[in-house]
């Protein structure tokens, strides 16, 4: 075996031994904290920003608390798109909704306004996504959701899809608070029974 051959072989037994141990490191992360979920129980939609705001969870110490009332004020835009957006106004911390998210929330809701409510504990699409009272979701997080500082990518999980959606926050250092910047659960979920020609 020439020069070249070897140093080749000791190139690829040292990369086989680096993907080991990423893939080691991620498999033992597994059930230790970075697979973890938090649950979060409310007794009433809130119907405005105040309301909203009077909650525990308006603290945003956490993305997770953050998240929760990201669903919450989406699920208000049903009967109020007005107060919905003051609510995401308020979960977005130092920015405002844009006139473009305005539109996105506009067109992903329309006539399609129980998505959000499909995130919540109860909800089928059987039930129309009607959630049990009261409501309860469970926001979960991944090995990668804090893998950059001061954001994270949190995940929820509809009865009307297969796969978890993603929403994503952005921490405030000064403040320790825990903004929205992105939300990423308003795709296409399975029609409820009595909108389903096919049901």
């Amino acid at each position: 075996m020439g020069l070249f051959d070897s140093l080749k072989s000791m190139v690829k037994a040292s990369a086989k031994k680096e993907i080991a141990k990423v893939v080691g490191d991620t498999v033992s992360s597994v059930g230790k904290g970075k697979n973890r979920s938090e649950g979060f129980t409310f007794h009433a939609l809130p119907e405005n920003v105040a309301e909203l705001q009077a909650l525990p969870e308006a603290s945003l110490d956490t993305p997770f608390k953050t998240a929760a009332l990201t669903l919450l004020a989406l699920c208000r835009y049903k009967d109020s798109p007005d107060d919905a957006i003051a609510m995401l106004d308020f979960l977005k911390g130092p920015e405002q909704v844009s006139p473009y998210e305005k539109q996105f929330y506009k067109e992903r809701l329309y006539e399609k306004e129980y998505i959000p409510f499909s995130y919540f504990n109860g909800a089928t699409s059987q039930n129309g996504y009607t959630p049990s009272q009261p409501m309860t979701v469970e926001i979960y997080e991944n090995p990668y959701s804090f893998d950059n500082e001061h954001w994270a990518t949190l995940w929820v999980k509809s009865a009307g899809a297969d796969n978890m959606r993603s929403i994503k926050f952005r921490q405030k250092p000064s403040t320790g608070e825990w903004f929205l910047n992105d939300v990423q659960c308003l795709s296409e979920i399975r029609l409820p029974a009595d909108k389903d020609p096919w049901a």
